[in-house]
């Protein structure tokens, strides 16, 4: 089958299209003909550790939707040709292999390009939001980057959850395009300067709870951004920043709490709690319509090096996904 690989050499990731045999699923693994999966920039960016420099080459992707060709031994939840979408490393591919516990059924409202786009992003906006963050409805939630896959499921699902949602991007085009999904205050910053912003808009008392999906730069406003018992959840650090000051004034006179939310250390077991919630959720949502992922663009699974350079010209709001036909 065809696979794409990533390897990092001379601070680059770079991918090479391979020939290799089939996985064959093990016990609990479902197996998956591809149909599409989408592009995640903390793969693709070398400066964040997931690719050491020299590290042998690996199957690229992290996450699909297709249809169960083959079931591992003790799986019983699914059937062969059952349409599933999941976190799936590897898959950047024909076939892939998915956790039967960390599987979920596609709802008959989403493309395969859709259901792609969820698996990641909304998992983890959902661990973020959810069990993370506690937002309540009529709570503030400021999204820093809400143009990115992570910052426009948030968006989405905090206006699920009935918060007031605001977001902020360097472009007010793409500030725009956030509004029909539940954007109700856009702040045009790349960077830090939105904390004035932040405080008129919540009449002076910050934000309930801030997604990070930027990182160290904007950190320490992220901080005085927050209200009274206000939670900052971060998530990423695209901009290479992995350190930052804090307010421990703040931390300590408004009790705030500060969390990080990542599955690199997590278990398999654990992981499958948060999908299980989600499922309870969330899912609903996404198989009624109140809720649709956001595809920016889709490319041929062969075109995947064209997708990535899309992704870096930072282009996109939303997800970009390839498409395996």
């Amino acid at each position: 089958m065809k696979s794409w690989w990533i390897r990092s050499e001379a601070g680059k990731t770079l991918l090479d299209l391979r020939d290799v045999a089939p996985p064959r699923a093990a016990a609990g693994q479902i197996l998956v003909r591809v149909r599409a999966a989408a592009l995640n920039r903390g793969e693709f960016i070398a400066s964040l550790g997931l690719h050491a420099a020299g590290a042998p080459a690996k199957p690229a992707g992290q996450e699909c939707a297709g249809e169960i060709i083959e079931l591992g031994d003790g799986v019983t939840r699914f059937r062969p040709g059952d349409r599933v979408m999941g976190r799936a490393p590897g898959g950047f591919a024909e076939h892939a292999l998915l956790d039967a516990r960390e599987a979920m059924a596609v709802p008959a409202r989403l493309s395969w390009e859709e259901a792609a786009a969820v698996p990641l992003v909304f998992l983890v906006s959902y661990d973020m939001l959810y069990p993370g963050g506690n937002l309540a409805p009529g709570e503030w939630l400021l999204v820093m980057g809400a143009s990115s896959g992570v910052g426009v499921a948030s968006v989405q699902l905090g206006k699920f959850a009935g918060a007031h949602v605001i977001g902020t991007s360097g472009s007010t085009a793409k500030l725009e395009r956030l509004r029909p999904l539940g954007l109700e205050v856009g702040i045009q910053v790349r960077g830090g300067g939105f904390l004035d912003a932040v405080m008129t808009a919540t009449g002076g008392k910050g934000a309930d709870l801030v997604v990070n999906a930027v990182g160290g730069t904007v950190f320490a406003e992220c901080v005085r951004a927050l209200a009274l018992r206000g939670r900052l959840a971060t998530v990423g650090y695209v901009d290479g920043v992995m350190r930052s000051e804090i307010d421990l004034e703040a931390l300590h006179s408004k009790r705030l709490r500060l969390f990080g939310v990542s599955n690199k250390l997590r278990t398999a077991a654990q992981r499958a709690e948060t999908v299980a919630g989600f499922v309870r959720d969330v899912l609903p949502a996404l198989a009624d319509g109140r809720i649709r992922p956001l595809v920016d663009k889709v490319f041929p699974l062969a075109e995947l090096p064209a997708a990535k350079a899309y992704m870096e010209s930072d282009a996109q709001v939303g997800k970009i996904v390839v498409s395996a036909g």
